[in-house]
């Protein structure tokens, strides 16, 4: 056996694994979006997530994709971008991502990742049509439950720590346990540099937009026309509706947060996506300080004065998607694109050194 041969098999799983991604990477890859869904194709029809990136950046390229809900990436060759849909839910978006980076065609150690979707918002942090980079990203589907007819009286809610037995549970269980991950915090400067790149930018505002909001009377943020903001993104797969349900979600993410987070939006595959990131960057695939999260939000995630939670759920579901949809998914694009531009053109200033906010 040669002597480098056997050091290479005596080196740290993490290095070999590297050293094998390196000697078979095929394709350059600088930036990674992330949508979660399409309706129909890539192109020509009702746009789901990932179409606007296909259509505008463009992302003219098709790549397999096996094992991924999709079956096809898109790739920019100009740029080094690629593009993937990762399908609803935390359990397809982990096992996207993670058949992603163990992609033998892919070196991703130096790539950024842009996860780019749509969500729900508290009208008390913003408005519809609105584009929020997360500056973290709370569980809000591991949890002891209790029936609402069931909650004690001095409970606020019937949400507990999975750990724990009281809303309150104090002292805070870790984030990071046998139990389960409660939250992330992505890289702040990074998000910091993303918003201050994009927090200018005009957003659509439609006739459509303002009467949603126009009928949140009372609340301040919600009848704001659309801008780019920074808040934390809550992540579940239960797609919840109503006041009291946005009550316990602004104390889920302070809780956890230890008081530092503001809830700002709710979508369902963020806790996956940042799960699979994780433990590949624990394998040295990938680098953890180059992952960015943006919702933009689709609808209020609570009805307005005047109208109840099941009237909400049927006047969404009735009008054959979410209020803001259109414009939320444009907002996607004409905010993330500004960013995933800017660190492919200067690739020569971003590829070994992460951006940071001044």
């Amino acid at each position: 056996m040669g002597a480098g041969i056997a050091a290479g098999l005596m080196a740290p799983a993490p290095a070999r694994a590297a050293a094998t991604a390196a000697a078979t990477a095929q394709i350059p890859v600088r930036v990674v979006v992330v949508t979660t869904f399409e309706i129909g194709k890539d192109t020509g029809d009702m746009p789901g997530e990932f179409q606007t990136w296909v259509e505008k950046l463009p992302l003219k390229q098709e790549l397999p994709a096996p094992g991924t809900w999709h079956g096809v990436m898109r790739y920019n060759p100009d740029l080094q971008v690629l593009g993937i849909a990762s399908g609803e839910g935390p359990e397809h978006m982990a096992s996207a991502i993670t058949a992603l980076v163990l992609d033998p065609r892919f070196d991703l150690r130096q790539a950024y990742f842009v996860l780019a979707g749509i969500a729900g918002i508290d009208p008390k942090f913003g408005s519809v049509g609105s584009a929020v980079w997360a500056p973290r990203v709370v569980n809000g589907g591991l949890a002891h439950a209790i029936d609402a007819r069931e909650i004690p009286a001095d409970w606020p809610d019937g949400y507990t720590p999975v750990q724990g037995s009281r809303p309150d549970e104090r002292p805070v269980p870790p984030l990071h346990s046998l139990s389960g991950d409660m939250a992330y915090t992505l890289n702040p400067g990074l998000v910091r540099w993303a918003y201050a790149l994009t927090r200018s930018l005009t957003l659509e505002d439609t006739t459509a937009l303002k009467a949603i909001r126009a009928r949140y009377t009372g609340f301040v943020p919600a009848q704001a026309p659309p801008s780019v903001l920074l808040g934390d993104t809550l992540s579940g797969e239960t797609f919840w509706v109503g006041a009291r349900m946005n009550a316990w979600a602004e104390r889920w993410v302070n809780y956890w947060t230890k008081g530092e987070g503001v809830f700002a939006t709710t979508a369902e595959e963020d806790v996956g996506f940042m799960q699979a990131l994780s433990l590949q960057a624990q394998a040295g695939r990938m680098d953890l300080d180059r992952v960015l999260l943006l919702r933009t939000a689709s609808n209020f995630d609570m009805p307005p004065p005047g109208q109840t939670a099941a009237d909400l759920l049927k006047s969404e579901a009735s009008e054959g998607g979410y209020s803001g949809y259109l414009p939320s998914v444009v907002a996607a694009y004409q905010v993330g694109s500004v960013v995933v531009r800017e660190l492919s053109r200067n690739w020569d200033r971003y590829a070994a050194h992460v951006p940071q906010a001044r």
